[in-house]
């Protein structure tokens, strides 16, 4: 017994060891670059494939053999993608799911290259570069890794890489070369690859999609030591060899023995699922979430034509056999749940082949046990549903990196734990419903089916879930501050695309009449991801185009030919457009003004005739004069007549124009919060002669005894308590650092204190719990210091966004107000955000917030980026819905705006209100 434990502790020690290698690549490079790169396991391929041929093919000595590959050719694969891939990612300030999105499609290329050169077959003759003692590997990892931290801390490279990672605008500032920085950290990262690559290769099996899925899979012991510590990246790898190891000594009898013996054989399978949904996540959110498309052109109906002509095609032409045809239907489904959950919800999906893989696995269960084929598949396709549900609910708190690792993980799960299972998958039959056994007939079910799938998907991306979705993937915070329930969104996008796929995976089965595990592995959902990134996440082209492109070229004679093409259109994805957007024509509003060749589309601004403040019509890029229709919330205009410059209405009446009374800024002394003039008595406002009274004010919104403290023992915010006077405009100003936006962003749910460190109340109700977009439909609504609107979306879907999710919501008429109000009702309304000016962009955000009809309204620092002109229009429509009955806090830097609008100023300092 005592000699089994032994040999399997040293079998564990050569698992761990490898796995060891691939930490500390994985974190020198995330370190020194910032990418996660999923293809650290494609490299480890190729240098071992690049080892067994040097030495057994063209008959070199292993040392020789081994010195060129891992001194020359690895960290020369580190280096051309540094320079090829990822350093003009960098240039072109890309964020991480860009990179991470390169990387995929580097292990793509790589995956596809090496069946095109090596064959997709199995090799079992690789070359032991260490021996079989695995003293001697362990013994090479722990001198491995202390060199690198002995690198890291004692020279001035280290040093170097030490202000990249916490710096690197700072440190180029400083005078250090980031660029040779990266460039070292790739050329490391792929020489620990090589390393990992010759070292597992005899004891696995050296194929193009075994060894690199391997690799991936012991990215666990990165994410464990949080991309930083590398003694916890080795200690975890250790042990979690021996551990894998020692489990392989478990036979259990009955229905335990085969799940436990699959525990053993994937023990880093099941750490990198629980370290990706239950540690720390890797990014930040908000900063690493997929690009953000340009609003989708349309697609010209010649297009659709010759697509619909090109998929009948096979039934009038082809004989009785399409076994090729019959997959691309089926495909085009699955890849159609890509566009949902990526395209248009913006969500890092990896996991998509699972789903498939069980919509697959489940339909050929139920038809081999007798239910009829379409029942069958009916009911598979809501039991993945169910099963998509559950994985996602811990997976959707998660962003970018994490969430990619996330359902990466929950992917290799699945395919691991279930679909390569004899007890799950043995002897099945699948078969095809009654009625459609032939080729043609089943496949003309398949393109109804498609059909049906691309018209929900259609709705559903035009109607208001597409662009609650829109608003997501573009902004997340801003679609919290719009009212939009992210986690329920994101759980709908995961479920119908887990749906979908299980509708497409139940047909690809159908089709081959066979269950195929390797149909829906890990690595074909990468390809598909990057297949439909490359031809346009958000285009319903792009799942019929993919699927085309990828049948058809791996039914042809060269296999790897379609993993090589989007491969090395995916490293490109920085500098090249969508493809689809090639054969879509752009149709910009008939009245809106054409930009010179060579500048970004801008709206035709009115020029500035008048002065702000002098009675004019506010012009120049400001807001509109204060129209008479309004709604609650929204100012009621002062006395005045018509303005020569006031945009026309909707209805094409011109709205009167004027100005509120100018009215004095009173402030308050103390911690109270009570407003009050410098003297202690109360600053009453009168309403405008002609006018009644404003409606009562809203409900008062407070934070009592408020404390908050960043890891760190830094101290946001020190026993804060602050009530925002109803009706009135309240600033809060302060240095930076002083603690006005955590203050800010407690108010307004983005942050919520732990109990015990202070409340937040609505009217005397603890709303502390309240999430972002509840509190907005409770009526308090925000604007960003950065500017949160959706890119993709025009001006009108942004600020009807507003009116639909808000507190008072499906309100048209308040929609058409907020335009009018800010300005916003003329031809520019139906431009895409994208590229619009700042002062646009800011009248946009405010039109979304009132839209809503709020009672309160937090604004931080709304002069950002704005002129004078601009910032005396907002002062006086500031003021105005103040005058309506809004209560206004603002936070704010610029003096003249505070002076000029503001009833209560508070000063803060060290995370306290000081007056």
């Amino acid at each position: 017994m005592a000699s089994l434990t032994y040999e399997l502790t040293l079998a564990g020690l050569a698992v761990g060891s490898a796995a060891a290698l691939t930490g500390i690549g994985l974190i020198v490079t995330y370190r020194a670059t910032g990418v996660l790169n999923l293809a650290h396991g494609a490299v480890a391929m190729i240098c071992a494939y690049v080892l067994r041929h040097l030495v057994v093919v063209w008959g070199w000595p292993l040392p020789l053999g081994a010195l060129v590959t891992l001194l020359v050719v690895a960290p020369g694969i580190g280096l051309v993608l540094d320079r090829g891939v990822f350093r003009p990612l960098a240039l072109l300030g890309s964020n991480p799911a860009r990179t991470l999105v390169a990387s995929i499609g580097v292990f793509v290329l790589l995956v596809g290259g090496a069946v095109l050169v090596w064959g997709s077959g199995a090799r079992d003759d690789a070359p032991v570069l260490l021996g079989d003692d695995p003293w001697a590997q362990l013994g090479a990892v722990v001198v491995l890794a202390c060199l690198v931290a002995a690198v890291t801390r004692w020279t001035r490279f280290g040093r170097e890489l030490r202000a990249v990672v916490d710096n690197r605008p700072l440190a180029v500032l400083s005078g250090v070369d980031a660029d040779r920085v990266a460039s070292a950290g790739w050329a490391f990262g792929a020489f620990t690859a090589g390393l990992t690559g010759v070292l597992l290769a005899p004891y696995v099996r050296l194929d193009p999609y075994g060894m690199p899925l391997l690799v991936v899979e012991v990215i666990a012991v990165a994410v464990i030591a949080r991309m930083r510590s590398l003694p916890v990246a080795v200690a975890a790898a250790v042990a979690l060899g021996v551990a894998q190891a020692q489990l392989t000594r478990l036979h259990p009898e009955g229905w335990a023995g085969p799940l436990v013996q699959a525990v053993g054989a994937n023990l880093f399978v099941v750490a990198l699922l629980v370290a990706a949904l239950v540690l720390p996540g890797v990014g930040g959110k908000g900063r690493d979430a997929l690009p953000t498309p340009t609003r989708s052109p349309r697609v010209p109906t010649v297009v659709w034509l010759v697509v619909g002509v090109l998929l009948l095609l096979p039934l009038g032409f082809a004989g009785s056999d399409l076994h090729t045809a019959v997959q691309v239907p089926a495909l085009a489904v699955i890849l159609l749940s890509l566009v949902v959950v990526a395209g248009r919800g913006g969500q890092i999906a990896l996991g998509q082949a699972a789903y498939a893989g069980l919509g697959a696995l489940l339909t050929a269960v139920l038809t081999t046990a007798g239910v009829p084929a379409l029942v069958a598949l009916g009911l598979a396709v809501p039991m993945v549903a169910v099963v998509g549900l559950v994985t996602a609910w811990p997976a959707i708190r998660r962003h970018g990196l994490a969430l990619a690792l996330a359902t990466l993980a929950t992917g290799v799960a699945v395919s691991r734990f279930v679909l390569t299972q004899p007890y799950a998958t043995a002897g099945l039959s699948p078969g095809r419903p009654a009625g459609f056994s032939d080729d043609r007939a089943f496949y003309a079910l398949e393109l109804a089916l498609l059909a049906g799938c691309l018209v929900l998907v259609a709705v559903l991306r035009r109607g208001r879930t597409g662009r609650a979705l829109a608003a997501l993937r573009d902004h997340e915070p801003g679609a919290e501050a719009a009212g939009v329930p992210v986690p329920a969104l994101k759980l709908l996008a995961f479920v119908l695309g887990a749906a979908l796929a299980a509708l497409g995976g139940g047909l690809l089965g159908m089709g081959l009449r066979a269950f195929d595990p390797e149909a829906y592995d890990p690595v074909r959902g990468l390809l598909w991801f990057a297949a439909v990134l490359v031809l346009g996440a958000d285009s319903l082209l792009t799942p019929l185009a993919a699927a085309a492109i990828l049948v058809t070229l791996d039914a042809g004679p060269q296999a790897g030919a379609a993993a090589a093409l989007i491969g090395l259109l995916a490293t490109q994805t920085g500098r090249l457009p969508p493809l689809t957007t090639l054969l879509a024509r752009r149709t910009p509003p008939a009245d809106a003004a054409k930009p010179p060749r060579g500048e970004p589309p801008r709206v035709r601004e009115r020029p500035h005739r008048a002065p702000a403040g002098d009675g004019a019509a506010p012009t120049g890029g400001g807001p509109a004069p204060v129209p008479t229709t309004r709604t609650p919330g929204t100012p009621r205009p002062a006395e005045g007549g018509t303005g020569p410059h006031a945009p026309a209405a909707a209805d094409g009446a011109t709205p009167p124009t004027g100005r509120p009374a100018p009215r004095p800024a009173a402030r308050t002394r103390g911690r109270g919060g009570s407003p009050g003039p410098a003297g202690g008595r109360a600053h009453t406002r009168r309403a405008a002669p002609g006018h009644p009274p404003a409606p009562p004010p809203g409900p008062v919104l407070a934070a009592h005894d408020l404390t908050l403290a960043y890891p760190g023992g830094i101290t946001a915010l020190s026993h804060v308590t602050l009530a925002l006077a109803p009706a009135r405009v309240t600033a809060l100003v302060g240095p930076n650092g002083a603690g006005k936006s955590t203050l800010f962003d407690c108010l307004a749910g983005t942050l919520r204190p732990r109990r015990g460190q202070g409340l937040i109340t609505l009217d005397g109700v603890d709303i502390t719990a309240r999430s972002a977009h509840a509190r907005t439909r409770l009526g308090i609504a925000r604007t960003f210091q950065r500017l949160a609107v959706f890119p993709s979306l025009s001006v009108e879907e942004n600020v009807r966004l507003g009116g639909e999710r808000g507190h008072v919501r499906a309100d048209p008429a308040a929609v058409e107000r907020s335009l009018r109000l800010l300005d916003l009702a003329g031809p520019v309304r139906h431009r895409a955000a994208a590229g619009l000016p700042t002062g646009t962009l800011r009248r946009v955000e405010l039109a979304r917030a009132l839209a809503g009809q709020p009672h309160t309204l937090l604004l931080d620092e709304p002069a950002a980026g704005l002129d004078a002109a601009e910032t005396a229009a907002l002062a006086r429509i500031l003021a105005a819905l103040a005058a309506d009955g809004l209560t206004v806090l603002v936070v704010e830097h610029d003096p003249d705006l505070v002076a000029g609008i503001v009833d209560t100023v508070h000063t803060m300092e060290g995370g306290r209100i000081l007056s």
